[in-house]
């Protein structure tokens, strides 16, 4: 079984995807719900994640292309964090907000200018915290062209990047997801197409 199908039945068979009717972060309604900030419960998966997450990046850009990892708390910095590690590289990340004590500072770690940095998130949606985390890399005079995430829910983010000239890459999208389990009986026609409406 290749990775995709695999990851995807082990997300449902563990309710890090569920469907229903839940309300997500920006209020909207939205027919599953998918948190995986589970996946680390699971040793063996996780560390397969990040595995299939090293092998992108490595096909795709290449290693040599960026200095640093950058990522926002919390779901996307327990990913980077573990491929920073993997691939040895240093560890940033943009608080949502700057913290009001200390140093004040909205990105933590060690920068400085036309550092180049890659991005890593969990989930993208419409790439709202994503981009928010850009526009603090590039006020601090750091560069940014791709992002990677490890499901994108396919409801806006990449052409929201592009607009900041970063590329979005995702592990997998939800329409690959709700394929899978629905090709192997787990989830009806209708909760399909459910997601698919909402797909841009």
């Amino acid at each position: 079984m290749g990775f995709v199908k695999e990851f995807a039945t082990f997300l449902y068979e563990k309710k890090i995807i569920r469907f229903g009717d839940f309300t997500l972060a920006s209020g909207k309604k939205s027919p599953y719900y998918i948190d995986l900030r589970l996946v680390p419960s699971f040793p063996h998966e996780y560390r397969k994640m990040i595995k299939r997450l090293q092998n992108l990046i490595a096909e795709d850009i290449g290693f040599e292309n960026f200095h640093s990892l950058v990522s926002v708390p919390t779901g996307g910095l327990v990913v980077a964090a573990s491929l920073a590690t993997e691939i040895v590289k240093p560890l940033i990340y943009v608080r949502k907000q700057a913290k009001e004590h200390g140093t004040s500072k909205a990105v933590e770690g060690v920068t400085c200018h036309d550092m180049k940095l890659l991005m890593i998130e969990d989930v993208v949606t419409s790439g709202g915290s994503v981009i928010n985390a850009i526009k603090s890399i590039k006020e601090e005079k750091m560069i940014i062209k791709d992002a990677y995430a490890i499901v994108d829910r396919m409801e806006g983010a990449t052409h929201a990047l592009q607009a900041e000239d970063v590329k979005l890459h995702s592990l997998l999208t939800i329409n690959d997801i709700t394929q899978i389990l629905f090709e192997q009986k787990l989830i009806s026609e209708d909760i399909l197409k459910q997601v698919q409406d909402r797909i841009n």
